[in-house]
């Protein structure tokens, strides 16, 4: 299946919860693509202890756009 997610807050928790959905699909097989949208390409600065971002963000293997 090929699967779209379009991230445009800079809500930490939510940016976690989307990339985790994500690396699920990919691990699955699913093609899936990222694109970060007005407020989402803050994505850096946007993790904290209890959402880790980034650490998601460099287990993705799909495409990723900003």
């Amino acid at each position: 299946m090929k699967v779209l997610f379009i991230i445009s807050t800079d809500d930490g928790e939510t940016i976690y919860n989307a990339m985790r959905l994500a690396n699920v699909g990919v691990k699955k097989g699913d093609e899936v693509s990222v694109f970060m949208l007005g407020k989402g390409v803050t994505f850096e600065k946007s993790g904290s202890e209890d959402f880790n971002v980034m650490g998601q963000m460099e287990q993705f293997e799909g495409d990723f756009y900003v």
